[in-house]
């Protein structure tokens, strides 16, 4: 058969069953013409929705802040998902201190901020979704697909991040993971929709010149000063939490200020299990051989006092002061060369976090230390008593608490 005898019967029956497939799918999600949806469909229309916010140039704004807070918190995220369980070839330095309250801060405050920015969005697009016909042609179903898939991963991001903020976890998934691969598909369904709809974007962030009449309440302008306004107060209302600043004027802020010796407690020694044991021993490993080192003896070795941040993934983070041996002294003492990691395990049975691994960044820095004091005082128990890590530009869900065992690697 030559190339003007077209293509194989088989190949056309193959491309009749697709498109009767796509009909079928379609016609499964339209209303049935006589139905009462229907009815309402087929009455209300895009045109019908003459309000000014739903104008593609206060869509486009819109969208470009709730990228920025996207983007912000994709990158910080990242950074803190690489940091909690890091790969070979990743690195994170220990200075400055408050690196990481910085990262996961923005981390937490973007989300925040995006809630009002991504309720806006949505409302200012919604009257398409009355567009008929519903489904024009594959491209067109793959562009509606998309943007159900953006919708649903931002909705799911936002969500489990502000449960987690509160530190309540009413699913049965792992939040860290899930949270993780979400925002994969969130970061690509973003990109896409950016893709599909750049000419639209572009067109839509021009100038917003002459309000033309329109009905409605809100003009473009208001409604996007009341957008911004609105994740302005929620910044505000809860970015005491990170900023020290602010916290004052922060009647939101969660977790500062709270808790024994002035500092809060994510998990206590009760949840953990953990109590106070007389027989108490440090345990010291090399390849060498292990040395056993009792509280008193730690509290002979040399001091350092240091002011460090707590900074928790939650979002919240709070300076201190730290008294204890410094993680480096350890490891000379171990005959170790300076720079080696440490394996830290800690006296809970069970946890994600009871053993950590400081890297040679944070053993060789003098400010990372195995505390004995808090704020001038002996640890609390639900501190880390008798000994705990802190180190700085460091998550709090790896400053490991009630230290049994420094392995040194």
């Amino acid at each position: 058969m030559n190339a003007a005898s077209g293509p194989p019967e088989s190949s056309l029956a193959t491309d009749t069953d697709n498109a009767g497939r796509l009909s079928r799918a379609v016609h499964r999600l339209v209303p049935a013409p006589g139905s009462r949806l229907g009815r309402l469909v087929d009455r209300v229309q895009p045109s019908e929705f003459r309000s000014a916010v739903h104008h593609e140039k206060v869509t486009a704004r819109l969208g470009v802040w709730l990228g920025v807070a996207f983007l912000l918190c994709f990158v910080t995220g990242l950074l803190s998902h690489l940091i909690q369980k890091p790969p070979s070839w990743f690195g994170w330095p220990s200075s400055p201190v408050g690196l990481y309250r910085v990262t996961q801060g923005v981390h937490v405050l973007a989300g925040i901020a995006a809630v009002p920015l991504l309720f806006a969005k949505l409302w200012s697009v919604y009257p398409k979704l009355f567009a008929r016909p519903l489904v024009r042609s594959l491209p067109h179903a793959l562009e509606r697909l998309s943007i159900l898939v953006l919708s649903g991963a931002a909705f799911f991001e936002l969500a489990t991040g502000l449960f987690n903020v509160a530190q309540n976890y009413p699913w049965g998934f792992y939040f860290l993971g899930a949270h993780y691969a979400v925002a994969w598909v969130a970061a690509g369904s973003v990109l896409l929709h950016v893709a599909v709809k750049l000419p639209v974007i572009r067109r839509g962030l021009t100038r917003l010149g002459p309000e033309p009449p329109a009905e409605g309440v809100l003009s473009r302008r208001s409604f996007l000063r009341t957008t911004y306004l609105a994740s302005g107060v929620a910044l505000v209302a809860t970015a005491g939490a990170t900023v020290p600043l602010l916290r004052d004027v922060s009647p939101l802020s969660w977790r500062s200020g709270r808790g024994p010796q002035g500092l809060p407690v994510n998990r206590t020694a009760r949840a953990a299990r953990v109590t106070a044991d007389p027989a108490w021993r440090l345990e010291l490993v090399t390849r060498h051989g292990t040395t056993r080192l009792s509280l008193a003896q730690l509290a002979d070795l040399p001091q350092r006092t240091a002011e460090l941040p707590i900074a928790c993934v939650e979002g919240w983070s709070q300076t201190a002061t730290w008294t204890g041996v410094p993680i480096a002294d350890l490891v000379d003492l171990a005959g170790a060369p300076a720079g080696s990691a440490v394996r830290v395990t800690s006296l809970e049975r069970r946890g994600a976090y009871r053993v950590s691994t400081l890297p040679g960044t944070h053993t060789r820095d003098p400010l990372t230390l195995l505390a004995l004091r808090l704020n001038g005082e002996t640890l609390a128990l639900d501190h880390g008593f008798p000994c705990r890590i802190i180190a700085p530009s460091r998550p709090g869900v790896l400053q490991t608490k009630w230290v049994h065992r420094l392995e040194v690697l």
